[in-house]
């Protein structure tokens, strides 16, 4: 079958007919025999074992028998009738069972003949019975494509009303039959070779109908192999023509803002790691092309300093650099902490969010038009289109995936050539994820933590140690330290959650009264104005507990405060738990994070806790919480459609997306435009993805 005959309506094919060919269409989206043949199999029944009526057990397992029907009767019962036969082998007997359909089933059954019946058992009064087996003459199932394995398909409610998978499964080997397996293949040889890839016809054929568990095996991988291959040739691909194409600002000089500041007023020694990133970034800022980096970096690592360093090289080239932060509360944490530094060195910095007064806004849009403003920074505000900068050459977007898309591109505009773009994260995201989905940006990491931060210590406590965690509180805040008590907060439960804020906030003022303690508390139903004052009074000290609710995973920091009790832990996720934790072991003394939960605890919730007291590494956080979570989940839904892979898993296939990202990046090393004869298949089976947006609609 060539790729124009792949491309037939699926309402031509032999089983099918319009009335099944709607159904496809509407509920698994099959238009064509490609689509079909691309609808790979969910999971796969044994059907190598037979077994004898004397060895069936009561269970639903699933069965295979070899028999004869000896006798036939229709049974009355109080809604309609049912069908039954009696059914034996050499061993002995049972019952099949059909509720519909009886009239065609009892005139198509043949009396003596040998049958083979596979489906789920049932067993009542001493009897065991099968209700609407699958059946197959003897005779039929030897002389048809011997099935080991047998495929189950993808359905819905709606569809396997109408097709049965045992319909799917003829209606696929008659997609075979006309296509004689004349798959065009997709990859070279020499790939197929180095890693022990069968041929594509060879994996088509096996992942439909495997002739056995190895050669299933080997089918998968193979297909698997290649929807990751095309998927990264695509992301590598498109970030070097990206480079080719989109020109951005030069910024070849490291001037004297960057100098001084990195000479005079650094407020540290950077880690090594800062100054391979800051290394990375300058070496892209100097190319000519647009820089599109991610950069990652756990809680507490210094990216806020790497992204100063980059506005100034931006400034000392002549441009402005702007700043973009998905709250007001982070938005000002980053114009207070960068403030001082602008001032030190002479450099102007506003802040702009939803809160600037109309009059501020005026005077800021006129100074910022005049590039008398070097660094804006502030919230979705920067977006707006009476926003306009003289020469806006780099934007920082922190916690990126908190905006969308089209929100982004709106800073794109801000100027005749693209400004440079940073875009940063502290939620770490996994190798295997940040490949897949961010496989077209350059990925920098601050993979170490400043010096003389010491590891934050995470326990887990059980409410019956509740005594002896407050003798620690106490121990703590003895030693001047404040203290972070943080309740869960569920949307659909608002008010119950609300409550527990109140008891707990009520139950800690007893137990550390005044005027020895003061107590502050902070949630999401108070007015802004209040909720900066709390804030405010704890930043400053004046209060030594704060009470809150995840208002606080983001934007506050208190170097004094050393304790973080997380109540109800089991009802956060990874990556919030690791958010909380990195609110504290901001100073120099050791800082301790307690997670507090009841005694059920579900097996997921253990893994959780067990992940969140062995390792303080975001990485492996992060890792783990891919598994328990699934790639979709963690970057929210917006971010997944790359990642509606049909047979890959970018969680268990690691090692096979690492293999063909690295055979993705050689090809196009050595044969930029795929124009070598070898590659022909690549180009072709590359430009039909580029061409329809979707691996599986070409590859065949």
């Amino acid at each position: 079958m060539k790729v124009d005959r792949l491309q037939t309506p699926v309402d031509y094919l032999k089983g099918v007919g319009p009335n099944r060919a709607d159904l496809l269409r509407k509920e698994l989206g099959i238009h064509t025999y490609q689509d079909l043949l691309n609808l790979f199999p969910n999971r796969y029944i044994d059907r190598t074992k037979y077994y004898k009526i004397r060895e069936l057990q009561q269970t639903s397992a699933e069965v295979q028998i070899v028999g004869k029907i000896i006798h036939l009767k229709t049974i009355g019962q109080k809604r309609g009738k049912r069908l039954v036969a009696t059914f034996m082998d050499d061993t002995g007997k049972m019952e099949l069972v059909w509720f519909r359909g009886h009239k065609w089933i009892a005139e198509s059954l043949k009396i003596n003949e040998p049958y083979v019946i596979f489906g789920k058992l049932n067993f009542f009064n001493g009897v065991f019975s099968m209700p609407h087996p699958d059946m197959e003459l003897l005779k039929d199932h030897k002389s048809g494509i011997q099935q080991v394995l047998q495929p189950v398909y993808p359905s819905t409610e709606k569809l396997s009303k109408k097709i049965s998978n045992k319909s799917i499964i003829k209606i696929m080997q008659n997609a075979f039959m006309e296509s004689k397996n004349s798959f065009y293949e997709t990859l070279p040889d020499s790939i197929r070779k180095q890693y022990k890839l069968i041929s594509r016809a060879e994996a088509m054929f096996n992942i439909h109908f495997p002739q056995s568990t190895a050669l299933l095996k080997k089918a998968e991988s193979r297909l698997k192999f290649e929807e990751l291959f095309y998927l990264q040739l695509q992301l590598i691909r498109k970030n070097i023509l990206r480079k080719q194409k989109i020109k951005g600002y030069a910024f070849e000089k490291v001037g004297g803002f960057f100098n001084d500041f990195y000479k005079n007023h650094l407020p540290f020694e950077l880690t090594n790691a800062q100054k391979r990133v800051i290394k990375e970034i300058r070496k892209d800022l100097g190319s000519g092309a647009q820089m599109n980096r991610l950069l990652q970096g756990d809680v507490g690592s210094g990216k806020t300093i790497v992204a100063f360093m980059t506005c100034l090289l931006a400034i000392d080239n002549g441009f402005q650099a702007c700043i973009m932060a998905p709250t007001e509360i982070l938005a000002i944490q980053h114009y207070n902490g960068l403030k001082e530094y602008g001032d030190a060195l002479g450099i102007k910095l506003s802040l702009l969010t939803g809160s600037t007064k109309k009059s501020d806004r005026k005077i800021l849009h006129e100074n910022l038009r005049e590039g008398e403003i070097n660094i804006l920074i502030g919230t979705h505000a920067l977006i707006e289109d009476k926003v306009v900068f003289k020469n806006l050459g780099l934007a920082i977007i922190d916690e990126q995936h908190r905006f969308g898309v089209a929100q982004r591109a709106k800073l794109w505009k801000k100027n005749n050539l693209p400004p440079n773009v940073l875009v940063m994260t502290a939620t770490p995201i996994p190798r295997t994820l940040a490949m897949s989905l961010y496989g077209d940006l350059d990925i920098s990491v601050i993979d170490e933590l400043p010096p003389g931060r010491k590891p934050i210590k995470t326990v887990h406590r059980y409410d019956k140690n509740r005594l002896k965690v407050q003798a620690f509180m106490r121990e703590e805040i003895a030693k001047g330290r404040q203290i972070y008590i943080v309740y869960p907060l569920i949307e659909e439960s608002q008010m119950m959650d609300y409550k527990d804020l109140q008891d707990g906030y009520e139950s800690i003022s007893r137990d550390f009264p005044k005027p020895e303690y003061q107590v502050s508390v902070v949630h999401g139903k108070m007015k802004p104005a209040d909720k900066d004052f709390e804030m405010d009074r704890f930043a400053q000290g004046k209060t030594q507990i704060m009470v809150a609710t995840t208002v606080i995973e983001v934007g506050v920091n208190v170097p004094n405060a050393s304790v973080m009790i997380i109540e109800s832990a089991e009802r956060f996720g990874l990556s919030q738990l690791h958010q909380l934790r990195g609110r504290v072991g901001r100073g120099a003394e050791q800082s301790y994070c307690i997670l507090m939960t009841s005694h059920k605890l579900s097996k997921d919730s253990q893994t959780r806790i067990q992940t969140m007291t062995s390792t303080n590494d975001g990485f492996k956080i992060a890792e783990v919480d891919l598994k328990l979570r699934g790639p979709g989940d963690i970057m929210g839904t917006q971010q997944s459609g790359v990642l509606n892979l049909k047979i890959a898993d970018i969680v268990t296939d690691n090692a096979i997306l690492k293999a063909a990202r690295q055979y993705a990046h050689h090809i196009l090393k050595i044969d930029p435009n795929l124009q070598k004869p070898e590659h022909h298949m690549v180009n072709h089976t590359y430009s039909m993805l580029v061409k329809h947006k979707n691996i599986w609609n070409y590859i065949s």
